[in-house]
């Protein structure tokens, strides 16, 4: 993990002990600390040297929950607001695992709409959750929220929110996301050196976040080993709200390289659902993957390692960004408890090249 914060948490004037310094104390979470001196549902699954672990530091410290604070926790209702473009997004599965499952850990419910990528849905979906009203969203790739002028209302309400998978220029909001130069710099790293020279491109469409850093990272790579980019074999995937679109889009695009007679040893694809469309248009064409052409792809969703060929691709660390989320918005809700600042925190992890069997040297 990479953590990158470009607006790091103030504490107030105050120097009244948190959470914080109590978990930093006795040596576990800060979720971990609000469960048991909460005496949350939760508590009865931790260890009793543990409690007493907390405990002790608590008092050590003489933490004492401010009068604001226990007004707040009077009004709370644990439960979290989660937003997701497309639940039937593969990319979507393996994250909405990692709010839930952190959520969980600390006591908290969440509250999952899916906007069916329709910006209607969307502002309706986010008017409901801020009635209720949630203690923090997630906002799980939602590039419509990009177009949406609320970032003053949830503001204005001083509801803890994070972005996973996009971010916002204003960084007004947090945001998770991959770095998504390291991972193309990682796929271009393993083609280059299993030998491949004539290599494919299928970019991203336009309006995603990742297109531009990841293609970014493909001519930085290419000028520091004064590889040629063919302008012939790059192609790019059009603007869609379709989920699979990737999938028939690596299919089209793939057949339109071989109709036109483009010699390349490689594609590198803009994600895995690209990738597994250009195997299938390869094997429609006769073409084995690998022995003929090399195939790389990008997140490493679900059915990468059941795929026939397997999917060589770049692993993105979607439980972490998940569970990442989550602390970044525990992190807001506790400093509201405690009556402390807290600044909206940018932050990048790092990926992972997983080597299967789409990809061999020439």
């Amino acid at each position: 993990m990479v953590p990158q914060e470009k607006s790091p948490r103030k504490k107030s004037k105050s120097s009244a002990v948190t959470l914080r310094d109590v978990a930093a104390e006795s040596g576990v979470s800060p979720a971990t600390v609000s469960i048991v001196l909460n005496n949350a549902p939760l508590a009865r699954y931790i260890p009793s040297s543990t409690k007493d672990r907390i405990e002790r530091a608590a008092k050590k410290l003489a933490y004492r929950p401010k009068v604001v604070s226990r007004y707040l926790s009077a009004k709370r209702n644990r439960t979290v607001g989660v937003m997701v473009f497309d639940i039937t997004d593969p990319f979507c599965t393996l994250i909405l695992r990692g709010i839930e499952n952190t959520l969980y850990q600390a006591s908290y419910l969440p509250i999952l709409t899916d906007v069916h990528n329709q910006r209607g849905r969307f502002e309706r979906y986010l008017e409901l959750l801020l009635a209720r009203p949630v203690e923090a969203l997630i906002f799980v790739a939602n590039w419509l929220f990009l177009d949406v002028d609320l970032l003053a209302d949830i503001e204005k309400r001083n509801i803890p929110a994070v972005m996973i998978g996009n971010t916002l220029e204003s960084g007004a909001i947090s945001s998770v996301m991959v770095d998504n130069e390291a991972g193309a710099h990682l796929a271009m790293e393993h083609l280059y050196a299993l030998g491949h020279r004539k290599i494919a491109y299928i970019r991203g469409p336009k309006m995603l976040a990742d297109t531009a850093p990841r293609w970014r990272a493909v001519r930085s790579f290419a000028r520091s080993v004064s590889l040629e980019i063919d302008p012939s074999l790059v192609l790019d995937l059009p603007d869609s709200l379709d989920p699979n679109s990737g999938y028939d889009g690596g299919i089209k695009l793939t057949e339109e390289l071989l109709k036109h007679k483009k010699k390349f040893t490689a594609i590198m694809a803009f994600d895995d659902n690209t990738a597994f469309g250009s195997i299938r248009a390869l094997m429609r064409a006769g073409i084995r993957v690998p022995e003929d052409c090399s195939v790389i792809g990008f997140d490493d969703v679900p059915p990468s390692g059941l795929a026939v060929p397997s999917l060589t691709t770049v692993r993105q660390p979607m439980e972490q960004l998940g569970a990442a989320a989550v602390t970044i918005i525990m992190e807001g809700i506790n400093a509201a408890i405690e009556d402390r600042e807290f600044s909206a925190v940018q932050r990048l992890l790092a990926p992972e090249l997983v080597v299967r069997d789409s990809t061999r040297a020439l």
